[in-house]
């Protein structure tokens, strides 16, 4: 499997641009993000868990029903949610965005994210869509990248190859995500393009599993947020031969897919607001996966474990309350405790009680700026990985501060 740079464009058939309409007040930013596909593709999607959505998602609903899409058009700045005429503004959007490409409106998907219950001004995006679409290159995925971006700090592109019935097949996404990021799906804005051969119902099948092994396991802040949803376009261009089911091709299609989310969801949480250190929980031994998954979520999603992984203290005891208040049963007098980084590993929980390691040796391990809590429940052979970040003082101030 190839790492490719390129993001959504790396697929065959697509091209992308990124623009600052004036949504956002700052003009050095991008706002505005526009991806077309050359050809009709198959397409599939998940969405927020949140009961309050955003206008956009009503309206990309309605028009993936069929399984089809060419187009993404997506607005950072304005979230476009409980609005009155959130709908309508979704709807022109989608509208303006056949009006400059040829594309038929119920071909597009929609999306905005940014400040809740702010009226969506639709002129900047009126204005914007000349430059928008004269844009659409080949090169332009860095930019559309950055125009969904709100609080992030980095702009996340990811892509990667693999051979699938002999053809080279590319799957590449951009994402934006740094706050407001809980399970279940997966809440943020996640756009995914691939060149392979595969029928919408296929795509869907293949997106849902590889999100309950990848987006679904990032929690930030405990916060699922309202506009969020994850597409996928698949223009069909590698030329293999189209999967339809299940089998070989559909295993190593899934496998790809899942990798590059598995490189969205690392991103994601490793910019988490105000975050300094990644953090990733392994568990093994569980007694069945879905044991394994909430252990892993339980873990990464503990404040106290968050505070005291910002400051490299290896407080173990937060591991084993986290592990302790799940919701599944398991032995919690079998579990083992490895904190571990590029800096090396040390045990400090075995049998579920503490063992004598060197707090300046455990500290020197949480100090890199990606560390992993290794959970061994030693009780069966399932495992999941979990990823979040430290919580630090700056994740409060960020928020405070958000809409000025």
């Amino acid at each position: 499997m190839k790492i490719l740079k390129g993001g959504v464009c790396a697929p065959l058939g697509f091209k992308a641009s990124g623009v600052h309409c004036g949504i956002r007040k700052n003009k050095t930013k991008e706002d505005l993000a526009l991806v077309v596909s050359d050809v009709m593709c198959s397409a599939a999607a998940v969405y927020t868990t949140n009961k309050v959505k955003g206008a956009p998602i009503l309206v990309t609903k309605k028009h993936l029903e069929n399984g089809k899409a060419r187009a993404i058009i997506c607005n950072s700045g304005n979230a476009n949610t409980c609005n009155a005429d959130g709908v309508e503004k979704a709807e022109r959007m989608c509208a303006l965005t056949g009006e400059y490409t040829g594309i038929a409106a119920e071909d597009v998907i929609v999306a905005s994210t940014g400040v809740i219950g702010q009226i969506l001004p639709i002129e900047p995006i009126e204005g914007g869509m000349k430059a928008l679409t004269e844009g659409l290159s080949e090169q332009g995925a860095a930019n559309a990248a950055r125009a969904i971006m709100t609080t992030d700090t980095v702009a996340k592109e990811f892509a990667r190859e693999d051979v699938i019935g002999g053809k080279a097949v590319r799957v590449g996404a951009m994402a934006k995500g740094s706050g407001m990021i809980h399970p279940n799906m997966a809440t943020l804005l996640c756009f995914v393009t691939s060149d392979a051969a595969i029928t919408p119902a296929m795509l869907g099948k293949a997106l849902h599993a590889a999100v309950a092994d990848t987006l679904n396991m990032v929690s930030i802040d405990g916060d699922t947020s309202t506009n969020d949803m994850l597409t996928v376009m698949a223009s069909g261009k590698a030329g293999n031969k189209e999967i339809t089911c299940e089998g070989e091709d559909y295993e190593k299609f899934l496998a790809l897919l899942t990798a590059v989310l598995t490189d969205v969801s690392r991103a994601i949480a490793k910019d988490g607001e105000g975050a300094t250190r990644l953090l990733e929980c392994k568990v093994t031994g569980a007694p069945d996966e879905l044991t394994a998954k909430k252990i892993a979520k339980s873990v990464v999603c503990s404040s106290l474990l968050k505070a005291a992984i910002s400051a490299a203290d290896a407080n173990w005891g937060r591991v084993l309350c986290a592990i302790g208040y799940t919701d599944a049963q398991f032995d919690i007098d079998k579990i083992d405790v490895d904190l571990s980084s590029k800096e090396g590993s040390i045990a400090v929980c075995r049998n579920g009680s503490g063992v004598p390691f060197d707090e300046d040796e455990a500290k020197k391990i949480l100090t890199p700026d990606e560390v992993t809590v290794n959970v061994n429940c030693n009780i069966g052979t399932a495992r999941a990985t979990a990823w979040g970040c430290d919580l630090t003082c700056d994740y409060v101030k960020i928020n405070a501060d958000y809409r000025t």
